[in-house]
């Protein structure tokens, strides 16, 4: 895959649970909106967009009205069936209001691994661009327990997942929208001093000690979990940005070349 020339104007764009989630896991429609808003203008200024989405466990747990999160694999595979349903009606249903139609891709690890199921996978994503329909991505939780159960697996989380779409889609940009504004040079939960790194050539053991600490609210995935994917999009020549999942208008910033949140440059190759 290093050897496929990247397409320029093909982006992935990932959301994280805490960026389309109330804290009681309810879907936050207005974040939603103003997403999918932004994908849909981007999309018609003459971008491919493909939209990884985390949320499904959150969202499915709080429609099934339990208590908590569940920690069972089996409880949040059922939540997860639930949610992906809800997520995709309420995306269906905001891109529809912009003119846009979606479509739904739900992938395994063997998806990726396997030389017949990747074709076919390739296939699906070039019809449904080509088309100018935004795939919606996530991992198929109710058949695969990787990103729910294992640390490290080949996705290990949605942070990961969007990196390996991102690559195999060729897309030469990449888009984390998270809690936080970016990588910062100490943790600013704790530090008021903290200041916002712009751009990361290179990800070595000074840049991950600053990732130790911080996380999300309701994801799976922290800072390190995004260093991962910005490492492995990085060698495969994909520019990978860090910014506020509050802010997705910031997605026009990026297409502009302006400055926003953390620039993991991606090598040249």
């Amino acid at each position: 895959m290093t050897g496929m020339e990247l397409d320029k104007k093909r982006i992935v764009v990932k959301v994280g649970t805490s960026s389309i989630t109330a804290e009681n896991g309810e879907a936050n429609l207005r974040q939603m909106d103003i997403l999918c808003r932004t994908i849909s203008g981007v999309q018609s200024l003459g971008y491919d967009i493909i939209l990884v989405s985390s949320g499904a466990i959150s969202v499915g747990a709080n429609k099934m009205r339990l208590a908590q999160k569940p920690k069972e694999v089996r409880m949040k595979q059922a939540a997860a069936a639930v949610g992906q349903c809800e997520l995709m009606h309420l995306y269906d249903r905001f891109f529809a209001e912009y003119g846009k139609i979606t479509g739904q891709i739900l992938v395994t690890s063997d998806d990726i691994e396997g030389a017949g199921s990747r074709e076919n996978l390739t296939n699906t994503f070039d019809a449904l661009l080509e088309n100018r329909i935004i795939p919606i991505v996530n991992e198929n939780d109710s058949v695969s327990h990787n990103e729910i159960q294992s640390e490290k697996m080949l996705f290990s989380d949605n942070d990961m997942l969007s990196a390996i779409v991102a690559v195999f889609c060729r897309a030469a940009t990449l888009v984390v929208l998270t809690d936080i504004d970016g990588l910062y040079d100490a943790n600013p939960a704790v530090d008021q001093g903290a200041r916002l790194i712009s751009r990361v050539e290179r990800i070595d053991d000074g840049i991950r000690t600053l990732a130790k600490g911080t996380s999300t609210n309701r994801g799976t995935g922290g800072m390190i979990s995004k260093l991962d994917a910005a490492e492995y999009a990085m060698e495969h020549g994909v520019d990978m940005f860090i910014t506020n999942g509050k802010t997705p208008e910031k997605l026009y910033d990026i297409v502009d070349h302006k400055i926003v949140g953390t620039l993991f440059a991606g090598k040249k190759v």
